[in-house]
């Protein structure tokens, strides 16, 4: 349950020609283990030569240093191949995640001004090349103008003749180049037909990879490595840009932080689009020069049995969903993952009585951590801290992060005292994508980051994160504590899932509701059950839900984030339609 390999050796310009020096060095180790339906295995030697591959085919179209590459890939061992092939020649990787729609797609394209864009044909029964006449359309009618020329298509069998992990089994004898180009889309999509579609796996087979070309195109620490943009829970998402230097620097701030060694592997169950799988997954794996271990299609059995059981993942860092599911398998029945040794939880907030709870189910270290897609990891726990700082709080800054808590003027609060959430780190992000208006809005006259959240710094240094500014509820003038009541009822033995928001009140301006989900074979909380059970716990009637709705699965964006917003207009509309129905009444009686 320890690691006891070497620290990494140090990379020069940065992670990305990590995989140059192992290729080299270390060329049959495995780089790359995908599990689940189809497992394959890359050593480092196979993965540089298929990023190269990758590289020549983007060279030959004409791709540029500072270019953003699109793709829409599930943790394929592809995906990994790809993402090397944009990076090392000095390319932006702009990933979209694999359950985006045609909006969120049309978005991305447009703002990121791609030209270049690899997808599947179909995975988990979409199939996206199809979906492109849909995208077009979006786009048209949102004004937005897409720049792309270039369509490389990743087919439902891979090379070997294996079906791609949630490929659609084979319906047509034409390709998903053929299917996009023309078959289905007939002529009433002129903007595709102008497009070039390429087969993925033999354009790059038939590609031939100039190490030199490749070579002469090697990034630099500040050129921008990656464009992401944020879930939009609030608006239309933010094009967040980070540099290599940023990126590579914070997984060598994780290593040093948790003391993982090259006797580790990364295991990866989050999407690599998001900048959980993508930075502290994929990159923490090249930093440290260990494989990583990567599931297309979420099952925690899948997760036990293969990535752990079999591939010997010892570190994985995700969010409460993945956490949630692996300690309820292995509470079913499934066989404790004994070569897991640290799970870092992000993402979403994680009920205090979760994070103990698998401590002791998985026999594992759970560390608190808080990060945003703009500034990376700020604060992280480690297994040394006293068991409920490691998994009851946030963390402790990493070195070379400051953390303060200011009120509302800007002054900063004693510990102890909540307030707003701010962070000075090197690991900052380069900017908005277009949007330095928005950029500057996030930071202080003194350059720290605006975090948006709500927090307390501890006597110990350890940050506790107690909401987000916007999920505040402010009940008459006083601020009920959000997270410490949810916190609470998931200790309930009938609750699964629990999230409260703010619902309209004429009088007091807003009261709370508590959305629950019941626990599997359990009856539903009762709204005096919830009372009562908050009054044996001695919390103020002040702070109590007014309102209980039983939901079946909290609405959460694609890496677990609960969306609050939704629970919002959702109670919002329940009250409105309640207001009509006894308006109508009134009027009848």
């Amino acid at each position: 349950m320890s690691g006891t390999g070497t620290a990494p050796f140090a990379f020069a310009p940065g992670v990305t020609a990590a995989v140059d020096v192992l290729a080299r060095e270390q060329p049959d180790a495995p780089a790359v283990i995908e599990v689940g339906d189809r497992p394959r295995t890359l050593s480092w030697a196979e993965l540089k030569a298929e990023a190269d591959r990758v590289s020549a085919v983007l060279l030959d179209l004409g791709v540029q240093p500072g270019e953003s590459v699109a793709f829409q890939l599930p943790n394929w061992a592809e995906c990994v191949t790809v993402t090397l092939g944009v990076l090392q020649i000095g390319a932006v990787v702009a990933p979209i995640m694999p359950v985006f729609g045609e909006r969120e797609v049309a978005m991305v394209l447009a703002r990121a001004k791609a030209r270049v864009l690899v997808l599947p044909r179909s995975f988990r029964k979409r199939h996206h090349a199809e979906e492109l006449a849909a995208v077009v359309r979006e786009a048209a009618a949102s004004g937005r103008t897409l720049l792309v020329e270039h369509v490389l298509v990743i087919g439902d069998t891979d090379p070997s003749g294996a079906p791609r992990a949630g490929a659609a089994p084979a319906d047509s004898s034409q390709s998903g180049v053929e299917r996009g180009r023309s078959a289905h889309f007939g002529t009433s999509e002129p903007t595709l037909q102008a497009w070039e579609w390429h087969d993925f796996d033999a354009a790059t087979a038939a590609a031939h990879a100039e190490p030199a070309a490749i070579a002469a195109r090697r990034p630099s620490e500040t050129d921008v490595a990656q464009l992401l943009f944020t879930s939009g829970t609030t608006g239309e998402p933010k094009g967040v840009q980070h540099a290599h230097r940023s990126l590579d620097l914070a997984t060598a701030m994780e290593v040093a932080h948790l003391g993982l060694t090259t006797d580790d592997r990364i295991y990866i169950p989050s999407p690599l689009a998001h900048q959980t799988g993508f930075l502290y997954g994929l990159l923490l794996s090249w930093q440290l020069g260990v494989a990583s271990v990567v599931q297309p299609i979420w099952d925690p059995k899948v997760a036990l049995r293969q990535a752990f059981g079999g591939a010997h993942a010892s570190f994985v860092q995700a969010a409460t969903p993945f956490l949630m599911d692996v300690v309820e398998a292995v509470e079913g029945g499934e066989t404790q993952p004994s070569s897991l040794r640290i799970f870092v939880a992000t993402g979403a907030a994680v009920p205090r009585e979760l994070a103990e709870r698998a401590t002791r189910v998985l026999d594992t270290a759970v560390c608190g951590a808080f990060g945003t897609t703009e500034t990376c990891l700020g604060t992280l726990s480690a297994p040394s801290d006293p068991p409920g700082s490691a998994w009851g709080t946030d963390g402790r800054p990493l070195d070379g992060i400051r953390i303060r808590i200011v009120d509302d003027e800007g002054t900063e609060l004693p510990a102890g005292r909540e307030g707003n959430y701010e962070l000075l780190s090197p690991t900052l992000f380069l900017g908005y994508l277009d949007r330095p208006d928005l950029t500057a809005e996030v930071f202080t006259p003194d350059g720290w980051y605006k975090t948006g959240d709500l927090g307390i710094v501890d006597t110990d240094g350890f940050l506790h994160v107690t909401g987000r500014v916007k999920d505040v509820i402010n009940r008459g003038g006083e601020k009920i504590p959000v997270v410490e009541i949810e916190n609470l009822l998931f200790t309930h033995p009938r609750v699964k899932d629990v999230a409260i928001v703010a619902m309209p009140d004429p009088r007091l301006g807003e009261r709370a509701c508590a959305f629950v989900v019941t626990a599997d074979g359990q009856e539903p909380l009762g709204f005096t059950e919830m009372q009562e059970f908050l009054a044996a716990a001695r919390v103020s009637k002040y702070y109590w839900p007014e309102r209980l709705e039983a939901i079946e699965a909290l609405p959460r964006n694609p890496v677990g984030k609960i969306q609050k917003n939704l629970l919002r207009e959702r109670v919002a509309a329940l009250l409105a339609a309640e207001n009509d129905s006894t308006a109508l009444e009134s009027t009848e009686a």
